[in-house]
Parts: C-alpha cells; structure tokens; sequence
C-alpha cells in the first residue's frame, strides 16, 4: 500500500520512468547492468528484504542468488516472492558468512551497520568476494561524517540507522577493495519519497482498519515521508550505488548510467 510492486524500500530510479513500478524496476536492471552479471553467477545479496532484487536477478539474468536478513517476516515473505526460482533465503547475519560469491550486492543496508563496523563489514565482503568478482554497495550517503544518527529517526524508524559518509566509506575500503565507479542519484529519491507518500495517503482509509495504525501513526509516516524527501530535495542526503573491485577490472571498468 505504499512500496511498488515489486516491494523495493530504496531509491528508485527515474531516468527513463514515468511511474514507480517502472523507476524500481529501473533500479534493479541498472544494479545488474553495474554488476555485469551472466547466466550461473552465484551472487550474495546482503540484506536482501523481501526478495526484490534477487526475483528480479534470477527471472532476468539467470542467475542464482542467495538473499540474506536478519528479519524473519521477510524470510517468510521472500520466500513466497521468489517460489519457483534459483534464490535461498536465509535468515543470517552477514557477519557469520563464510563462502566465496560471484558477485555481491547490497541495497540499503549498510546504514544500519553503525561506523564502528563499516571496516569489518568490507573484510566480510572482501572475504565472500572472488578474485575477479564486483560488489555493488547502495546506500543512502551522508555529506559529513557524524558518529550518531537523527534522534528521531533514530526513536520513531530506525533504531540506530546511520548514514555512512565518503570518508567513512574510502577509510572501510582502504587496502581492500578498488573503487570502480561512484554514482550519485539522491535526487531521485525526493521523488520515490513522494511517489510512497501519495501511495501512504491515497490508501489511508485501508490502512486505518487496522487498529494498529491511528492518528498519531499517520501524522509520524507523514512527518517522516516528507521530511526525507525534502533532505533529499535540498540535496543534503545523497544516495550512491558504488562499485568496488579486489584487484581492478583488467583493462578498466565501464560502468552505465
């Protein structure tokens, strides 16, 4: 009632599309266009939500796709969504990984990692990562470095969520990994906030039903949804899809926008 269909919960992409449906769906061909995946890659995707981009990369591009989360109910739901298709999903901290993958993506989840452990979550990745392999990060980015999240976000949305900032990143990545490719699309997402928002209100009265979801309920969503938008909007949030390689792609890489 207020994610696309494909129930994506990160920045679309809006480029080329005319709807919501259409810009997630952007977003994902974009990720495996960047990921330069190929029929029986075996790829990781951390913090894999309800299973959007792994249906997606297995329905598309054949490839086989193991989903991690820490939630159960997007276990449960993941599953549904993917019946059918190459994709495991676990309910796994990403920190127990311990095997090698194609390629490893990761939409949206590192803002719940926390500074402390952006280093370690790098060595994880560079761990599960081939010699020849690409690890896609998404993430919401922060222009300056801070060690504490917004407070209300922080009480209301997400416990301990942290924007990571460039200098947070390059120091995680220093020694690991190199950088192929940093693309910033933020302002794309003043209008998927926008697109969520008028989902939100336009089912309402559904919502409502549920004794869960009062006056209070609405007045925080909407506070929430329209703010972000407009941090995104002023361009003080920023939302990056960084491209990072163990050794350098021979000959360089070449990235799609």
């Amino acid at each position: 009632m207020m994610l696309d269909k494909g129930m994506n919960y990160s920045c679309a992409y809006w480029k080329d599309a005319q709807n919501l449906d259409q810009a997630q769906e952007a977003k994902l061909e974009l990720t495996c266009q960047k990921l330069k995946l190929k029929p029986g890659m075996k790829v990781l995707d951390i913090g894999c939500g309800w299973g959007g981009f792994a249906r997606y990369a297995a329905q598309k591009y054949k490839v086989k796709v193991i989903g991690i989360t820490v939630s159960r109910e997007q276990v449960k739901l993941a599953k549904e969504i993917c019946t059918g298709l190459p994709v495991e999903i676990r309910l796994q901290d990403y920190r127990n990984l311990n095997e090698t993958f194609d390629r490893i993506v990761s939409i949206g989840m590192i803002e719940h990692v926390g500074y402390k452990n952006y280093r370690l979550y790098m060595e994880i990745a560079h761990r599960c990562l081939t010699d020849d392999g690409l690890f896609l990060l998404h993430t919401i980015g922060n222009s300056k470095s801070t060690v504490i999240g917004d407070p209300w976000t922080h009480k209301y949305i997400f416990p301990d969520g942290m924007l990571p900032s460039p200098f947070y990143i390059t120091q995680a990545i220093e020694g690991l990994f190199v950088l192929e490719d940093w693309h910033n699309f933020g302002a794309h997402y003043d209008k998927t906030l926008m697109a969520w928002y008028e989902n939100f209100n336009k089912n309402w009265d559904r919502i409502k039903q549920n004794s869960k979801y009062d006056q209070r309920f609405y007045r925080m969503w909407k506070y929430y949804l329209l703010s972000c938008a407009g941090s995104f909007r002023a361009r003080s949030n920023q939302v990056w899809q960084i491209v990072l390689s163990k050794k350098g792609v021979p000959r360089g890489y070449e990235s799609v926008r």
